[in-house]
């Protein structure tokens, strides 16, 4: 890797993306809302606390099973948002076209986020549109932004898992990323896979408002996966995480798809759960209310957290060994989000 040029690892969430953040951005933008790291910003207002979040989205392909770019531009902030504890409430959409792209495909995609907004309750309210020429893009990428009002009593943040906290994951592993590697690669699996592509927030509200306080920390495992996530807690937090392997839900075809091309699921985006971080007395308590919404019914308590070790995280094998999980330097699957 040449210091004098981007590669594709500077995008990819793991420790090159990592510190390329600490190296050149945040000495820039000393931000106190920005040097969380969180998945949003969470800024005092007059009128309480909001949440800001914005994310860019270029996957690559547009179309694949479970949604388009669209749903998954929108859900995604919206999921960001939901993540700083806050209730999404508006959204602004920017596209970037590249001469020639169909405006069939324009339209299923717009119909998509326009779905996808009224599935969460969030109002699409500004954005911009650019067309550039042939072959200075791929087809189309999209920004969206998002603005949440963060409930009084709600303060969660990467940086708040407190020793014996119990780890939560709301679904099965890897969906989305081995997705969109199977269908980019042309590969066939008897079992048929599809994205994950959800908004969390209506489910995330429901925690917090029984919850509250308890609620520590919620991220959304996207580049990276579960495993960069729990890394970036951990370190956040002054904390190590223990996982069991045998607590992990993984999906048969994920599973066999990622072993057939010698990947691992803690490692592959997620666009359609999250990681939740509570008091251990409410562990059970949130369990079961995750399991009652219809999208958390393969939630898992798959670990705790311990005091700060040798690794921030470690996960205890299926045959009783102990496995460092650490961060990966960059990213097996470019352009998944």
């Amino acid at each position: 890797m040449k210091d004098d040029t981007i590669t594709l690892d500077h995008g990819s969430g793991g420790k090159v993306a990592h510190q390329f953040i600490s190296d050149a951005v945040l000495p820039l933008f000393d931000d106190p809302a920005l040097r969380c790291l969180d998945d949003g910003a969470v800024l005092e207002t007059r009128g309480g606390r909001i949440a800001f979040s914005t994310d860019t989205y270029v996957v690559d392909p547009v179309f694949f099973p479970g949604g388009n770019i669209g749903d998954l531009a929108v859900n995604g902030t919206v999921n960001d948002l939901a993540m700083c504890g806050a209730v999404p409430l508006y959204l602004s959409a920017a596209m970037i076209i590249e001469e020639g792209f169909l405006r069939r495909d324009f339209d299923r995609i717009l119909a998509a986020m326009q779905k996808a907004a009224r599935t969460a309750c969030v109002r699409i309210v500004t954005g911009d549109t650019k067309v550039v020429p042939k072959g200075a893009l791929d087809k189309i990428f999209i920004n969206t932004a998002g603005i949440g009002v963060i409930p009084d009593g709600i303060h969660v943040s990467g940086g708040n898992a407190r020793i014996e906290d119990r780890v939560l994951v709301s679904g099965t592993l890897a969906d989305h990323g081995i997705t969109i590697l199977t269908l980019r690669e042309g590969l066939r699996f008897e079992s048929s896979l599809q994205s994950d592509t959800v908004p969390l927030n209506h489910m995330v509200a429901e925690m917090l408002e029984n919850f509250g306080r308890d609620i520590h920390v919620l991220r959304d495992p996207t580049r990276g996966g579960v495993g960069t996530t729990l890394n970036e807690i951990a370190e956040s937090s002054g904390v190590a995480i223990r996982i069991h392997e045998d607590r992990l839900p993984v999906k048969a075809a994920v599973a066999g798809a990622c072993e057939l091309l010698g990947l691992d699921p803690l490692y592959i985006a997620n666009e359609g759960k999250f990681v939740a971080i509570v008091a251990p007395e409410i562990a059970f308590q949130v369990l079961d209310m995750m399991h009652a919404h219809p999208l958390g019914g393969d939630s898992r308590i798959i670990g705790e957290v311990v005091a700060a070790d040798l690794a921030p995280v470690v996960m205890i094998t299926r045959i009783g060994g102990t496995r460092i999980v650490d961060m990966p330097m960059g990213a097996p699957l470019p352009r998944i989000c």
